[in-house]
C-alpha cells in the first residue's frame, strides 16, 4: 500500500478540481486507454467509450451493449466431467460515434493537430460529454469545434451526438463524415485493422474472437436515416442500429450517402464562411435481442428515432438533466471541506449508475459498459458491492438486478446437478446464465456466490419491504440456495467420538480470496451459508404467518416440506466456524495457518500483482491474500463477531492482503475504520476513490472497476457513516475522518428517504419523503425514532484510535496449535545459473 497516500494522485494541471464534472484541459495521446474509460458515457444498457469523434486516434474503440455477446467452445487441455463448455464474450457493437472532420481536405487528427485550446468535460449533473477546441489547420486557418455526446437514461435505446464547426477567420470547404461502422469484425471503412484491447497473458482482459462475428442481415438508407442489422454467428443474438442525421447552417451544403454491409456513411459537404456555425446532429438507436428477428429490431429503432424527432434534441437533453437531478437527490454523498475528494466520489457514483440504471433484464457487468474487460461477465461483485448502493438509493434498480438472478434459477439448478448437488448453484462468471469459468479452482469452486446472492436478496427485502417479490420469486432463490448448502456439507463430531459436538462442515470450496483455492471450511463461505439458511427459514416462517396462501404455493412449487425447513435451521445453528485458540483468530480455512507466510513487504514491486508473476501453485502454498476474505465476513456478518475478534482478525489478515484485487481496499477501509485504524481506513478509501481516476492498478484502459465503484459508497456510508443493517435493524456508529468537516448522505428505508449528516461528535437525521411518520434507528446502541419534519440529532464518540498499520512482524514467530513456528519468506525463482547444470 506504499503508493496509497492521502495525497491527491491526479495531475490537477490537466484535470482540475470541479465538484460536478471531470474536465481535461490538455490532450495527451499517451494515455488514451485510460481517458477513453474515464470519459465513457452509458446507461447500463448502452455504453460508449470516450473515443474522439474523429475516430482515428484511439487505444480501443468501444461501443458496448450489456449482454450482447458471442459464444465459443472452451478447449481444455485435459477434459473432465462438469467443466464449463461454452465461453461467452461481449461484442463490440457497431460504432456510431464517428464524425470525421476535414477542412481543406485536411483531416483533424488530435495526436498531431495544432490546438490553440482544448477542453473535454464529462458532467455528472447533465450526463453529457462535451469537447471544445480551437484547431489551427496546416494552412493556418482557425476552426472552433464543439461536440456533445449523451447516452440517455430516460430513453434506454437512445444516444445523441452533435458537432458544431465555426471557421473563425477564413472560409474553407468542410467535410463531416458521419458513420455507422462495424469494428467488431476487424477493419474500418478503409479496410485498416482496428485497434484492439490485446488479450496478452492478463486474465482480466477479454478473449479474442476469431472469424466473422456479426453476420449482415439488412441495410437501409433514406431521408437522413441509416440502418444496419446483424445476427451473431454462434449465439444467434440479433442487433439493429439506426441513425438520423440533421444539419443546421446558413452556408451552402450538400449531403452524400453510402451504405454497405459494415458501414453506413452520411457525408456533409459545407462551403463554410467565417463566423457561421454549422451544427450536425446525430441521434442513434440500438436494439438487441436473444431471439427476436432482426427486422423487428429495425422497426423498434425506427420507433425510438421517430419519438426522439418528435421530442426534439433540446428536450432530450433536458430530460437527461431531470433524470440525474432525481438521481443525485436520492444518491449524492457530500464530503465537507474536501473538494477534490468530492469530485472523485461523484465520478465514482456517476459511473456506477451508468453501469446499472437501464440494465433491465441483464446483469451488471464487472466493467459496466465502458470496456470489454472480463469479457463483459457478471460476477458476485453485483450482489456484494453494487446492490447495497442500489438497495438504499434506487431500490427499483436493485429489484431489477435481483430479478435477473431469479431468471437464471433454472440454469443454476442444472449447474448444481452437473456437480452432483441438489438445489441451485449460480455460475461464477456468466452472461447468459451458464458457467463460463474455465478454471474451476478459482471459479466454480467459489460456491459462496449462492450465499452472496441470498445476502443481497435478504438485504433488499428488509430495506424495501417488498413482500410481493419475496413471495413470488425471492423465496425460490433462498430455498434452492439453502438446499445447495444442506446437500454440499456434512455432519462430523468435533473430537471424533460419539459424545463430541456434531458440527456441519463444507469442504472443497474457494472463498473470495483467489490466492487460496479448494479448501475445507472456508470461514467466509460457512458464515454466508449459515446466513443463507437462516434467511430461507426466517422468510418461510414470515410467509406462513403473513401470506399463508403464498407460503402454500411456495411449498408446492418447490416441493418443500416442514422437515426440510427444520433441517435448514438445524444445519445453520451447527455450522462450523473455524477459530484458532493459540493465535486467537479465525483462520481463513481449516488449513490456512499451516502454510508459511508470504513476505509481501520484501516482494519486489516488479513481481506485483502476484498472479501475473507466480504460478498459482506457488501462491496457493502460502498465507497470502488477493483480496479480503475473513475481513469481508467481519463486515457482512459483523453481528456474529465480537469487537475483539474483529480487531484480532483484521490485524492478522491486513499484512497478508496484497490488494491485487480492486475488491479489497473498500472492505479493508470499512473494517479498519470500525476497529480504530482511522488513518489506515482513510488511505484505503483514497486507494478505492482513485483506483480508476489515477489508474492505480494499471488496467483501467479495459473499463471501470464497477465493484470498487459500488464498494466506495459502502466505505462512505458503512465505513465512515457507520451504517449496519443486521436483521432489519439499522444502526449507526460513525467514524468521521479527522480532516472531513462533515459527511452527508441519503438512504431509503422501506420507501422512506432519510438524510444523514455526520459531523464531529454529532449525527443528525432528517426524514424527507415516504409514507411513514417515523423510522426507528440506533446510534451506538441507543434507540432513536426519526420523525417527519423534525431533525433528530444524537451525540457520538469514536473509540480508541490505533496508529500505524498491522505488520507482518506481529505475526511472524507465532506458534501454531501443533507447536510449530510461523515464518515469512518470498518464494525465490531459480536464476539461469541455478538451472544451467540441468542442461550441461
Amino acid at each position: 500500500m506504499d503508493q496509497w497516500t492521502s495525497v491527491d494522485p491526479i495531475d490537477r494541471g490537466r484535470f482540475p478540481v470541479d465538484p460536478w464534472s471531470l474536465r481535461e484541459t490538455r490532450y495527451d495521446a499517451r494515455d488514451l486507454g485510460l481517458t477513453e474509460t474515464l470519459f465513457a458515457v452509458g446507461n447500463g444498457y448502452l455504453g460508449m467509450r470516450g473515443n474522439v469523434e474523429e475516430g482515428r486516434d484511439a487505444y480501443a474503440h468501444g461501443t458496448f451493449i450489456n449482454g450482447f455477446h458471442e459464444v465459443w467452445p472452451i478447449h481444455h487441455a485435459e477434459e473432465a466431467y462438469g467443466f464449463a463448455k461454452v465461453g461467452q464474450t461481449i461484442i463490440n457493437a457497431p460504432d456510431a460515434k464517428i464524425m470525421r472532420l476535414y477542412v481543406d481536405d485536411e483531416p483533424l487528427l488530435l495526436t498531431v493537430a495544432d490546438l490553440e485550446h482544448y477542453e473535454r468535460s464529462l458532467s455528472f449533473a447533465d450526463g453529457v460529454l462535451t469537447r471544445e477546441l480551437i484547431w489551427r489547420t496546416p494552412s493556418g486557418k482557425r476552426v472552433h469545434l464543439r461536440s456533445r455526446r449523451m447516452v440517455s437514461f430516460a430513453e434506454r435505446h437512445l444516444a445523441v451526438m452533435d458537432y458544431e464547426i465555426t471557421m473563425l477567420d477564413s472560409a474553407a470547404p468542410i467535410v463531416v463524415s458521419c458513420q455507422l461502422l462495424n469494428r467488431q469484425d476487424g477493419e474500418d471503412e478503409l479496410h485498416v485493422r482496428s485497434a484492439a484491447m490485446g488479450a496478452g497473458t492478463d486474465p482480466r482482459r477479454a478473449a479474442k474472437l476469431r472469424g466473422r462475428i456479426l453476420q449482415p442481415v439488412s441495410k437501409w438508407e433514406g431521408d437522413g436515416r441509416s440502418v444496419l442489422c446483424y445476427r451473431v454467428t454462434e449465439s444467434h443474438m440479433t442487433l439493429a442500429v439506426a441513425a438520423d442525421h440533421t444539419i443546421e447552417t446558413s452556408d451552402d451544403n450538400e449531403v452524400l450517402t453510402q451504405i454497405e454491409d459494415d458501414v453506413a456513411k452520411h457525408v456533409f459537404r459545407i462551403r463554410a464562411t467565417p463566423g457561421v456555425t454549422t451544427r450536425i446532429t446525430k441521434t442513434v438507436s440500438y436494439h438487441t435481442s436473444r431471439g427476436v428477428p432482426p427486422l423487428e429490431l429495425v422497426d423498434r429503432c425506427r420507433r425510438t428515432l421517430d419519438r426522439a424527432k418528435d421530442t426534439g434534441v433540446a428536450e432530450i437533453f433536458a430530460q437527461q438533466r431531470a433524470w440525474l437531478d432525481d438521481f443525485w437527490e436520492r444518491s449524492d454523498v457530500e464530503i465537507g471541506g474536501q473538494p477534490a475528494l468530492q469530485q472523485a466520489v461523484r465520478w465514482n457514483l456517476f459511473q456506477l449508475i451508468q453501469a446499472s440504471a437501464r440494465a433491465e433484464g441483464s446483469g451488471i457487468a464487472a466493467k459496466g459498459v465502458t470496456g470489454s474487460g472480463y469479457d463483459g461477465h457478471y460476477f458476485w461483485d453485483t450482489e456484494i458491492y453494487v446492490l447495497p448502493f442500489l438497495t438504499y438509493t434506487s431500490p427499483g434498480l436493485a429489484r431489477n438486478a435481483l430479478r435477473f438472478r431469479y431468471t437464471m434459477l433454472d440454469a443454476a439448478r442444472r449447474r448444481a446437478a452437473d456437480l452432483n448437488q441438489r438445489g441451485a448453484l449460480f455460475p461464477w462468471r456468466t452472461i447468459n446464465g451458464e458457467e463460463a469459468s474455465a478454471y474451476y479452482a478459482a471459479g466454480t469452486a467459489q460456491y459462496h456466490i449462492d450465499g452472496d446472492i441470498a445476502h443481497a436478496l435478504t438485504q433488499y427485502i428488509a430495506a424495501s419491504d417488498d413482500s410481493l417479490f419475496l413471495a413470488r420469486e425471492a423465496i425460490d432463490v433462498l430455498v434452492e440456495t439453502a438446499r445447495l448448502w444442506a446437500d454440499l456439507g456434512f455432519w462430523r463430531r468435533t473430537d471424533g467420538s460419539a459424545n463430541g459436538d456434531n458440527r456441519f462442515h463444507i469442504h472443497g470450496v474457494t472463498g473470495p480470496d483467489e490466492y487460496t483455492t479448494v479448501v475445507n471450511d472456508n470461514l467466509f463461505t460457512n458464515v454466508m451459508a449459515r446466513a443463507n439458511l437462516r434467511s430461507a427459514v426466517r422468510h418461510l416462517r414470515w410467509l406462513a404467518a403473513n401470506l399463508p396462501e403464498a407460503y402454500g404455493q411456495a411449498l408446492e412449487r418447490l416441493d418443500l416440506t416442514e422437515d426440510e425447513i427444520s433441517e435448514f435451521s438445524r444445519i445453520a445453528e451447527a455450522m462450523h466456524v473455524p477459530y484458532d485458540e493459540s493465535i486467537g483468530i479465525h483462520p481463513q480455512d481449516d488449513a490456512f495457518l499451516g502454510r508459511e507466510l508470504w513476505d509481501l513487504a520484501n516482494t519486489p514491486a516488479d513481481k506485483r500483482p502476484l498472479l501475473l508473476h507466480y504460478h498459482p501453485l506457488v501462491i496457493y502454498r502460502h498465507q497470502v491474500l488477493k483480496q479480503a476474505d475473513v475481513v469481508l465476513a467481519l463486515y457482512l456478518q459483523g453481528d456474529e463477531f465480537s469487537p475483539e475478534e474483529k480487531r484480532a482478525d483484521f490485524e492478522y489478515y491486513d499484512p497478508l492482503t496484497t490488494g491485487d484485487s480492486t475488491l479489497s481496499a473498500v472492505v479493508q477501509s470499512i473494517i479498519a475504520a470500525e476497529v480504530g485504524y482511522a488513518d489506515l481506513a482513510a488511505k484505503y478509501f483514497m486507494a478505492a476513490a482513485y483506483v480508476d481516476l489515477a489508474d492505480l492498478h494499471h488496467n483501467t484502459d479495459a473499463g471501470v472497476h464497477v465493484a470498487s465503484l459500488g464498494g466506495l459508497w459502502s466505505a462512505l456510508v458503512a465505513g465512515f457513516g457507520g451504517l449496519r443493517d443486521y436483521l432489519s435493524v439499522w444502526s449507526f456508529d460513525p467514524r468521521l475522518p479527522a480532516d472531513w468537516a462533515s459527511l452527508r448522505f441519503p438512504i431509503t428505508l422501506q420507501g422512506n428517504r432519510m438524510r444523514v449528516t455526520v459531523e464531529p461528535d454529532t449525527i443528525t437525521f432528517n426524514l424527507e419523503t415516504g409514507d411513514a411518520e417515523s423510522v426507528p434507528v440506533t446510534v451506538q446502541g441507543r434507540a432513536l425514532v426519526i420523525t417527519r419534519g423534525t431533525p433528530t440529532s444524537a451525540a457520538w464518540a469514536s473509540g480508541p484510535e490505533l496508529r500505524g498499520r498491522p505488520s507482518l512482524d506481529d505475526i511472524e514467530g507465532s506458534i501454531r496449535e501443533d507447536g510449530s513456528v510461523i515464518r515469512a519468506s518470498v518464494p525465490d525463482a531459480p536464476t539461469r545459473d541455478d538451472t544451467d547444470d540441468y542442461f550441461d
